[in-house]
């Protein structure tokens, strides 16, 4: 399953990363950049070249932090400064999805070289069926004896938005539900504490995996969804940087996900409802400070129609769209440039097509 876990649309918004938000060539600056949490999935498993990232690049990346005036700090203290609205600049998490055996072996001992703290999510299906590729509940509790964080990533790793035909809402909603919920009970059963925490599957959600989510009472729900928090982040959509595969694990594109900042937005249209339509006509969403971005450079990206400037009329952004979508899955950037930093701030999110 692991090749399946990068949905097919980051290959259109690389593009977009790459030229409309990246900055090639520029040093790293790490002042008022927010909290960017990392995502990895496996570390030395060259077999596996879309998921994997070289056991030497992920030293070096580990070492740029510590030379560069990063500050790793857990999960749990990101959230509690979110919480509290406290300085969250200069800091990065480190989450690793799927509890591969490549993390006890290959990353586990990097990490705790330079004393960072990280979460892995655990696939519960994977190890408790004691699937060859993944991590024993044995090596779990050895991590977790040791001050690793260990995390919800659902019982089946399931595409939790797909939605078998001929299932209602709440049929659909059971399905999660259900999954959720034996993964925390099992979570529960063999670490000794229930799970505060749920990362998405394949990073898919919409507005009834959400609520269910929160029904299952997590404190926090990640994403896949590019980008940097700040304080008006929403705790269950938390924006994760996947460093993985060829250009993803790159010392340019390590250095560029971390001077992102967040462009905070409301009213996001589309917004988590599936559309009945492929004919979106418009999408637009109220950017909260447009005072802070230099007139312009405001504009959408659609990973499967590419990027638009925007028109900004008071604090409404939009772009027309005039052809319909093909894809089930697409993603949402706005981003801009702010004035006082100079930096690119985004905020993208997840829209997905009923079929």
């Amino acid at each position: 399953m692991a090749t399946r876990l990068i949905p097919f649309l980051f290959c259109f918004f690389f593009i977009f990363l790459q030229f409309f938000i990246c900055r090639p060539g520029d040093a790293a600056q790490t002042e008022g950049t927010g909290c960017t949490v990392l995502i990895y999935h496996r570390f030395g498993q060259d077999k596996y070249p879309t998921t994997n990232i070289g056991v030497e690049r992920f030293r070096e990346q580990l070492i740029y932090l510590r030379d560069n005036g990063y500050k790793v700090i857990s999960l749990n203290e990101m959230l509690a400064r979110l919480r509290n609205r406290k300085d969250l600049d200069n800091t990065v998490v480190i989450t690793i999805d799927d509890s591969y055996k490549s993390v006890y072996r290959n990353a586990w001992p990097l990490l705790k070289s330079f004393a960072y703290p990280f979460t892995v999510f655990v696939y519960v299906e994977a190890t408790d069926k004691k699937y060859p590729d993944y991590m024993s509940w044995e090596q779990i509790r050895e991590m977790q004896a040791d001050g690793v964080d260990f995390q919800d990533h659902g019982y089946g790793h399931l595409h939790l938005t797909e939605c078998p035909t001929g299932f209602d809402e709440q049929t659909c909603r059971s399905r999660i539900s259900i999954d959720l919920a034996k993964g925390s009970r099992i979570m529960a059963r063999e670490l000794g504490e229930r799970s505060r925490f749920f990362a998405l599957p394949y990073g898919e959600y919409n507005y009834i995996v959400l609520s269910e989510a929160k029904n299952m009472g997590y404190e926090a729900v990640f994403t896949q969804d590019p980008g940097s928090v700040g304080v008006e982040t929403d705790f269950f959509r938390i924006p994760r940087e996947p460093i993985l595969g060829k250009e993803w694990s790159t010392m340019a594109h390590f250095k560029e996900v971390l001077d992102r900042v967040d462009l905070p937005l409301t009213e996001m249209k589309p917004g988590f409802v599936p559309l009945k339509s492929a004919d979106l006509h418009e999408v637009s969403s109220a950017i909260t400070f447009p005072e802070r971005y230099v007139p312009g450079s405001l504009g959408i990206f659609v990973s499967e129609l590419g990027w638009r400037q925007g028109v900004l009329e008071g604090n409404i952004l939009r772009i027309k769209v005039e052809k319909p979508l093909t894809g089930k899955y697409n993603r949402i950037f706005v981003s801009g440039k702010e004035k006082e930093s100079g930096r690119q701030a985004i905020r993208s999110w997840m829209i997905t097509l009923s079929r």
